[in-house]
């Protein structure tokens, strides 16, 4: 059965409002596809089961992108682990599940790169999910999208769900998170660096040691790639999606400061945790099935510092 995309197809993109829906429905608007569902949480609660049903018995979505989840970085996943477990698995367990009541043709569900175990080798290789233990500072968040993998790959075995998964490294664009609280490293450096420049202070901290390697993708690169393998990928193996490449805090934190124009100096506070040592996705697999990236690291932080300027974010705080 071709479960490829047709231009008249009805698809849902399930958080169309965040980092990597938002990017999704660019990459399919540009690709010309029309008929998108981009409900916000207004218009339909995901937690809330009966409603998620009513929405897909309505609407009828051919194509499901589950890109929703509740996410944020160390500080968020150790202030609120019951917040993270709960949240994630009722929101992928409702849409999965409408997906199959309600016969979507596909569905694509993104897990993370931070799923894999703390202490991996590396590169890490699809294969090595549950071979180790949790970084145990975000092991709730891990726990439910593991729990999404296994329901995406239960579905496929016992009813025919034609449900991929795909695990991205770190992502970073347009439409990220800058709130301190909650967001990944780089927006959080970006503005630290941005508020420190407007202040004129003359050092920035930074959590940790700035030893830990991390790799990073653009969110429209990503967008790109789920794109093209919900067009010509049909398996229960996941995906890694990345650049195949990484850098230390140390250096991203340099790389942004450049980008931001903040000349001060950069203090590390080693008493904050460091989280995983390195995290590098072998991306052999999706090199194989035809896709890479095409936006570097240093256009990407650009882009991402002028979206945080032009989107005035600088003066709301966040």
């Amino acid at each position: 059965m071709d479960n490829r995309m047709q231009k008249d197809d009805v698809i849902f993109v399930a958080g169309a409002r965040g980092l990597v829906g938002s990017a999704i429905v660019r990459t399919l608007r540009a690709n010309g596809f029309e008929h998108l569902l981009t409900p916000g949480r207004d218009e339909l609660d995901l937690a809330d089961q009966l409603a998620v049903d009513q929405y897909f018995r309505d609407q009828r979505p051919a194509h499901v992108f589950l890109a929703a989840a509740k996410v944020g970085g160390i500080h968020a996943n150790n202030t609120w682990p019951a917040d993270f477990i709960r949240s994630n698995l009722v929101i992928q367990n409702n849409v999965i599940d409408a997906a199959l009541q309600h016969k979507a043709r596909k569905l694509l569900f993104l897990g993370s790169s931070c799923i894999y175990p703390k202490l991996a080798p590396q590169p890490i290789k699809e294969e090595y999910l549950l071979t180790g233990p949790l970084e145990p500072t975000n092991e709730w968040y891990a726990v439910a999208k593991i729990a999404g993998i296994k329901m995406c790959q239960a579905y496929r075995r016992q009813y025919g769900l034609d449900a991929i998964s795909l695990m991205p490294t770190n992502l970073y664009g347009p439409g990220d998170n800058f709130d301190l609280e909650t967001s990944h490293v780089m927006p959080a450096m970006m503005r630290k660096f941005h508020e420190a420049k407007i202040s004129g202070a003359k050092a920035v901290p930074i959590w940790g040691t700035g030893k830990p390697r991390r790799e990073f993708l653009h969110v429209d690169d990503l967008a790109d790639a789920a794109v093209h393998l919900m067009q010509t990928y049909s398996g229960e193996d996941i995906v890694n999606v990345g650049c195949g490449e990484d850098v230390s805090i140390g250096e991203l934190a340099t790389l942004v400061a450049d980008a931001v124009g903040f000349s001060g100096e950069i203090v590390y506070d080693t008493s904050k945790p460091d989280g995983t040592p390195r995290k590098l996705l072998d991306v052999s697999r999706l090199n194989d099935l035809g896709w890479k990236p095409s936006i570097s690291l240093q256009d990407g932080v650009s882009d991402t510092y002028r979206w945080f300027l032009d989107q005035g974010l600088e003066k709301r705080g966040y």
